[in-house]
């Protein structure tokens, strides 16, 4: 197993379930209601230590209970939280998420205590002593937070770590064409087709595949919800199948899950192909638990799927 440095946003999710949203000033009542550990850092990070891997995450939360609810499912899945900041003054940083019946999310959300976090307490070694480096493309959007993600990368890259980037829709939106300068040195960009086409100005996948390449970018994932996750290289183009599922109630994490899926196939040696297949995986099994991290999710059951699919 490796060694993960994790960069990335830890949150509460406050999800509402409700029938139809709300008009502009109107009130709708909710089905469900429930509070669970998120955030794109915290989830990933989850997720690998709980496939097994040695995990260390950087990110900065406040006080109170909104912190200890926000770490529950890290610090139980035995993630290294000693890079982990704690903001007197800020909040923990939060995510509002209204889930329709087709399981869509609309969120709004509120970072916190997560764009503060300090570059002046990075130390070198939590680094170095790591195989590979995960970050969520939040944490390069702006203040303190982006100062520290960009020298983790830098000093990521000198000393040899393997790669991975996980977009989201707010740091595409907040960072556009900018965001691309920022992530060119990274070994493997993941992002959803929403994702991909903001973040180049596309109007097809393979337009904005072609822009990438010629920014130098050359190993891009592409996730495609039903249909699975596309696999770009320049040497192959190969849409790798979704693994289907019933009983999808909640797509939140779902995205993260992949992303640490694919890490983890990608550092335990598979190729690009079998690495998306485990990122489908466990991106679908995701879905039909309410809450980002709520999958137990091992690597008994990603081999069990993974074959179940080869031998289909």
């Amino acid at each position: 197993m490796s060694k993960f440095f994790v960069v990335g946003d830890v949150t509460v999710d406050l999800m509402y379930f409700v029938n139809e949203l709300p008009e502009a000033g109107g009130e709708v009542s909710v089905t469900r209601a429930v509070m669970e550990p998120g955030g794109a850092g915290g989830t990933i990070a989850t997720t690998l230590a709980r496939l097994g891997h040695q995990v260390k995450i950087a990110t900065r939360v406040g006080t109170g209970p909104f912190s200890e609810l926000a770490l529950r499912n890290v610090m139980a899945s035995g993630v290294d939280t000693s890079c982990v900041q704690h903001d007197e003054g800020l909040q923990t940083g939060s995510i509002l998420i209204l889930i329709t019946p087709d399981a869509q999310r609309t969120m709004l959300s509120s970072a916190g205590a997560t764009r503060h976090l300090d570059a002046a307490f990075l130390n070198p070694d939590d680094i170095t002593s790591c195989d590979a480096l995960v970050m969520s493309a939040y944490s390069l959007i702006g203040g303190l937070q982006r100062e520290y993600a960009v020298k983790a990368l830098d000093i990521a890259k000198r000393a040899g770590l393997t790669t991975f980037i996980d977009m989201g829709s707010g740091a595409v939106n907040a960072l556009q064409d900018r965001l691309i300068s920022l992530t060119q040195d990274f070994d493997y960009l993941l992002m959803n087709q929403k994702e991909l086409l903001t973040l180049t100005g596309a109007t097809s996948i393979s337009e904005a595949v072609n822009g990438l390449a010629h920014e130098g970018i050359k190993r891009v994932i592409v996730k495609v919800g039903e249909k699975g996750s596309l696999v770009i290289t320049p040497e192959v183009t190969e849409l790798i199948e979704a693994y289907e599922i019933d009983g999808v109630v909640d797509s939140t994490g779902a995205g993260d899950y992949y992303t640490a899926a694919f890490a983890h196939g990608i550092m335990e040696g598979y190729d690009l192909r079998e690495a998306a297949r485990l990122g489908n995986i466990a991106g679908a099994l995701n879905t039909v638990q309410v809450g980002a991290q709520k999958s137990d999710l091992s690597v008994e059951i990603l081999e069990h799927y993974a074959k179940e699919l080869t031998t289909a």
